[in-house]
């Protein structure tokens, strides 16, 4: 074979190998490209799986909820007859429901995403027939991860429209910061913007409104729905949640039972379910059982509390512990003055 007749046949199999190893590297970019995309589908289902272990952000985060703690141990079952310094938090229409001027101080703790919130709030149903309420809170959590804190202001007032029929409106301001890195590292999407002074700018800086209506029927059924964060500010910070309770409650005893829907702190709304029951043991102590179905989370709780109330003050704590579902122990625990005790305040006539 002449020499150049070689080259050329030598020349066209190096190029038809190189074609071929081309054609298999090109066809094998869409087979790289879905095993990738299968491996990470993998790994996002298992990072969002809700495991005995590991909470939903939005569980751990309590959905932004500020919890007393006859709330708590009741299982967050107060919509229809929660009154005081807990009307504030779930439905602001029952504040004018007794006549009280309390002053609470309030803590809660979840060891295990370190989450704690302080605070106080101050009722007063005695002096006006417009009552109001008044509360300030602050908390953190995840330290070592997102490291996200907060503070809550809110100004609820409620109206009695007759003896039976009491409706109500809150505002609420909630500022929320956080300083950790996400699971994009350092980077402009975890957490929000950077500040040149130092640290980030709060992710969320939103004034919101909850509304309420409670309907007393006779001396022992209430019935309350309620309404939070009624603007929809579309996210798991600051979830609306839609809701009401149906109460049989006299001095002694309280027997609720509570559903929410809450519309934003997942994918769709999902529901939780509450029924709580207290007993008052010779007038001083306060007895109270509580449980707890999130279907966000897929879990059940049961929660319990007690306390000693006397005329001018009262002590309390309660625990909420996750028995099917991710893993949380949620203590509670208040100290309350009865202002209305003392004979400082003006007693409204003719209520």
């Amino acid at each position: 074979m002449p020499l150049a007749s070689a080259q050329r046949s030598l020349s066209s199999t190096l190029r038809s190998r190189r074609l071929a190893r081309a054609g298999r590297w090109v066809l094998g970019i869409p087979a790289v490209a879905i095993a990738f995309g299968a491996l990470e589908q993998r790994a996002f289902a298992q990072q969002t799986a809700v495991t005995s272990t590991e909470s939903p952000a939005s569980f751990a985060y309590n959905y932004g909820e500020v919890e007393t703690t006859r709330e708590a141990a009741m299982g967050g079952a107060l919509r229809a007859s929660g009154n005081g310094t807990t009307a504030p938090f779930l439905n602001p229409a029952n504040i004018a429901l007794t006549q009280v001027y309390h002053i609470e101080a309030i803590g809660e703790i979840t060891p295990e995403n370190g989450r704690q919130v302080y605070g106080g709030a101050i009722v007063d149903s005695t002096t006006n027939r417009l009552s109001g309420g008044v509360s300030v809170t602050g908390g953190f959590m995840d330290p070592s991860g997102t490291d996200r804190s907060w503070i809550d202001i809110r100004l609820a007032l409620s109206f009695p429209i007759t003896q039976n029929i009491f409706i109500g409106l809150g505002g609420r301001y909630l500022k929320l910061t956080e300083q950790g890195n996400g699971p994009f590292g350092p980077s402009k999407a975890s957490g929000g913007l950077m500040d040149p002074e130092g640290g980030r700018f709060a992710v969320l800086n939103t004034p919101t409104f909850d509304a309420g209506l409670t309907l007393k029927l006779g001396d022992l059924v209430y019935i309350g729905l309620s309404g939070q964060n009624l603007t929809f500010p579309d996210n798991g910070y600051l979830p609306t949640m839609a809701g009401g309770g149906v109460a049989v409650a006299n001095s002694d005893f309280t027997i609720e039972a509570d559903g929410v829907a809450d519309f934003n702190s997942y994918e769709g709304p999902r529901a939780r379910a509450m029924v709580g029951g207290e007993y008052l043991l010779v007038n001083h102590v306060p007895l109270r059982l509580g449980y707890r179905y999130d279907q966000g989370a897929n879990s059940h709780q049961l929660s319990a509390g007690v306390g000693y109330l006397g005329r001018e003050f009262s002590v309390e704590g309660s625990v909420r512990r996750t028995v099917v579902g991710p893993n949380a122990t949620m203590i509670f625990f208040g100290v309350a003055y009865f202002l209305e005790s003392s004979g400082l305040t003006k007693t409204q006539q003719n209520f």
